[in-house]
């Protein structure tokens, strides 16, 4: 018989990259657009409506290095559109590759409320789902021209890709503009594509990652069913018959003792790194947006932020958007978590310098939004002090989350759940994600690596996966949230589920080693 598994894949894969996940938008109509280019710094939106507009021609280059452009979009839901989902999508030239680290915007509605963030990988946003068509619509667009500042990989010397070019210093950055849009439209929103696209997807990477037998067997076979159904030239009309070829392989539950994985929405924002502070003040802008849109259109997704600084600079800068993040807090699913000024360095700094970052970090939090911190978030630390187990003891924190230790190149940590001691003896629960990133996208390797790279097996079960695009920010998209969904429970894969990380730790606390280790330490525990 013949094998013909990666012919299978590849013709899946080639539906969908070229067929599928383009008809997600149906019909369009584009926006009537005009642009205002600001001569210096960025000044409050409220400012901003009110500039002089000029129209402006998709395709049109636009924004100098580190400058910002104000696009006004306006446009007419058609009529026969009435019921539909309508979404307006915008491309400013995006390169996908580069999320976090190039151009970004942040839309809003014309009486001055944030809407959504724009990014690479998420180019869209909701236009109120009560149209019934013939509605006028209008939004402003705070596009960043943020510039990419190092140089990519030589592929003939294989050099360093942290190569830096002078687009780093306003003083020597390009005025030239940096980028060309490419679409700003009205358009129809497809979610049963959306949801073809994201059962194929999740689909196609369990598969990739399976050994040869029944399981990968049958979803292969669902796979060119599903794909047999499909009317490649009417995606939308024959979604639904393609979607039900893989209703069953989609159902079969995940064995009793699968791994699970405690997803947490998470955008690591660098307060400064490849920006300047300014605009990390926009980045938080952009991701607390629209990870709040986020929050109020799923049942179930959490997003946790540290950094009290990040927070405090929304209620001085951005207080429309920081009512936006109260909200979203009140909610519970907004989670402020890490219990820090700043996401800091643990190795340099004084010890007082780090009882500052702690008492300064919970009384903000304590004081805005009545909530003290647990825990301590910290995964992008580049090495920790031994004093830091005392130092949080002490400050009554009872557990500890890092990521970066687990990209050492020589000595391979070998546990990640497991009791930290310091040097007086304090002990803290810690925890660090097998799936080795805090950048998670939930993607078949991910959540497989998650599983097999776990080196605690034996005494627990679980492990913490921070959902979302970081560094630059962006954070989770609404396709992880829908792979999220799908692999809640799907045989062959970790169980994935959206949780609290006070949650994830007080579940260890119930496993046997850890509370006796606890007692006999004279560790405190959660009531």
């Amino acid at each position: 018989m013949h094998d013909d598994r990666n012919l299978t894949a590849a013709r899946v894969c080639r539906a969908l990259r070229e067929k599928v996940w383009p008809a997600v938008y149906g019909a369009s109509v584009p926006f009537e657009v005009a642009a205002v280019e600001l001569p210096g710094e960025p000044i409050a939106p409220a400012a901003a409506f009110g500039l002089d507009y000029q129209p402006y021609t998709v395709g049109t280059p636009w924004g100098k290095s580190w400058g910002t452009t104000w696009f006004r979009v306006r446009g007419q839901v058609p009529v026969d559109w009435a019921g539909a989902k309508v979404e307006g999508v915008v491309d400013l030239g995006f390169d996908p590759s580069r999320t976090g680290f190039q151009c970004e915007a942040l839309v809003y509605s014309a009486d001055g409320k944030p809407v959504k963030a724009l990014n690479p990988r998420s180019q869209w946003f909701p236009v109120p789902a009560d149209a019934v068509g013939g509605e006028e619509v209008e939004y402003f667009i705070e596009a960043a021209s943020n510039p990419v500042i190092q140089k990519d990989i030589d592929p003939l010397t294989g050099g360093s890709p942290c190569v830096p070019t002078m687009e780093g210093d306003i003083t020597t950055a390009s005025t030239e503009p940096q980028y060309v849009s490419r679409r700003m439209d009205l358009a129809v929103f497809e979610p049963e594509v959306h949801d073809l696209a994201l059962d194929l997807e999740v689909l196609l990477e369990l598969e990739a990652e399976l050994p040869i037998g029944p399981r990968k067997s049958r979803i292969l076979a669902a796979l060119d069913a599903a794909i047999d159904r499909l009317d490649l030239q009417d995606i939308a009309a024959s979604a639904t018959a393609a979607r039900a070829e893989l209703a069953e392989v989609l159902a079969s539950p995940a064995e009793p003792s699968a791994h699970q994985i405690s997803a947490v929405g998470h955008a690591h924002i660098d307060s400064a790194w490849l920006w300047p502070l300014r605009e990390t003040v926009r980045k938080v802008a952009r991701t607390s947006t629209s990870m709040a849109e986020l929050i109020e259109n799923t049942d179930d997704f959490v997003y946790g932020m540290s950094s009290a600084q990040q927070y405090a600079w929304m209620k001085e800068h951005r207080p429309e958007v920081w009512e936006r993040i109260v909200t979203a807090v009140k909610s519970g699913r907004f989670l402020p978590i890490g219990g820090m000024w700043v996401e800091s360095d643990v190795v340099m700094p004084t010890g007082e310098s780090m009882v500052r970052q702690f008492s300064q970090a919970q009384r903000f939090f304590e004081r805005e939004f009545g909530i003290r911190s647990k825990g301590v978030w910290l995964p992008d630390s580049f090495g920790y002090s031994p004093a830091l187990p005392q130092l949080m003891h002490k400050a009554g924190f009872e557990w500890f989350f890092t990521q970066k230790i687990s990209w050492n190149q020589v000595n391979v940590f070998p546990h990640h759940t497991f009791w930290w001691e310091g040097i007086d003896g304090s002990r803290m629960l810690s925890h660090f994600p097998s799936l080795d990133t805090y950048n998670s996208e939930l993607s078949g390797k991910e959540v497989a690596k998650a599983t097999r790279q776990f080196r605690d097996h034996r005494i627990a079960g679980s492990s913490i996966a921070p959902t979302g695009w970081g560094d630059g920010g962006g954070g989770t998209t609404r396709e992880m949230v829908g792979k999220a969904k799908r692999l809640a429970n799907l045989e062959g894969s970790a169980k994935v589920v959206w949780e609290h990380p006070d949650d994830f730790f007080e579940a260890l606390l119930t496993l046997p080693w850890v509370f006796w280790r606890a007692v006999d330490e004279g560790t405190p525990l959660s009531a």
